[in-house]
């Protein structure tokens, strides 16, 4: 009965941590569809969720605490719970970073640069990597997780992308400088989304192996 209650309480906290993930999902969308579409209207509607993720981490690490006092887990169990706390702290700064991008977005000046599709790659590929990470804590799927870290090089890449091109277009005409540099910054952001989207994966690995895979680079 007491293990059934567990169970019940796991899979309660597995269902918790897909809707914070689609809350992340959501922000990053919506705050790089502002920057495609040129809609400031959909500013505030990032900042909304954004307090909705912050409002979830709370409710989240208030709910694995009480699973720690009142259950005392063992071995994978203790593993799922304390990876869970540091999942959504980085899914916390995913909001905060879909945040960032909304606050580029309400002063960003309108301009037409083939570098907004590529941002919507770097956004369309961040996403990928914090659904596919959830999931695989949720499905213990490793195999899903390990990709997803080496996804992250797609960001990179784009990113790489990205700043080649402004830095051509800041060559071409120096009036392009500020909004130039306001989309390198989205740009910065959402890799920097892909980073704790890796972050994610690795304490996934580690809920189901019990080893922690040391960052190549600080995050």
């Amino acid at each position: 009965m007491v293990r059934s209650r567990f169970d019940s309480q796991l899979e309660q906290l597995n269902v918790e941590l897909i809707r914070m993930g689609a809350l992340c999902e959501e922000a990053i969308t919506a705050s790089v569809s502002a920057l495609i579409r040129y809609d400031k209207s959909v500013v505030q509607t990032v900042f909304e969720k954004d307090n909705e993720i912050d409002k979830m981490e709370r409710e989240i690490e208030t709910f694995c605490l009480r699973l720690l006092l009142q259950q005392q887990p063992v071995a994978k169990d203790l593993r799922a719970i304390s990876s869970a706390l540091k999942m959504i702290s980085d899914m916390e700064r995913i909001g905060d970073q879909a945040g960032d991008i909304a606050e580029i977005m309400a002063h960003l000046c309108d301009h037409n640069t083939q570098s907004k599709l590529h941002i919507q790659d770097m956004a369309r590929a961040a996403v990928k990597m914090v659904t596919d990470a959830v999931d695989a804590f949720v499905k213990k799927d490793l195999e899903l997780a390990r990709s997803v870290m080496a996804y992250d090089d797609v960001v990179d890449d784009l990113f790489d992308q990205v700043k080649t091109e402004l830095i051509g277009l800041i060559g071409e005409d120096q009036s392009n400088g500020e909004c130039c540099i306001d989309l390198l910054m989205i740009a910065k952001y959402l890799e920097r989304i892909g980073d704790h989207a890796t972050n994610i994966a690795e304490w996934v690995e580690f809920s189901i192996t019990g080893q922690h895979v040391i960052a190549e680079e600080e995050r």
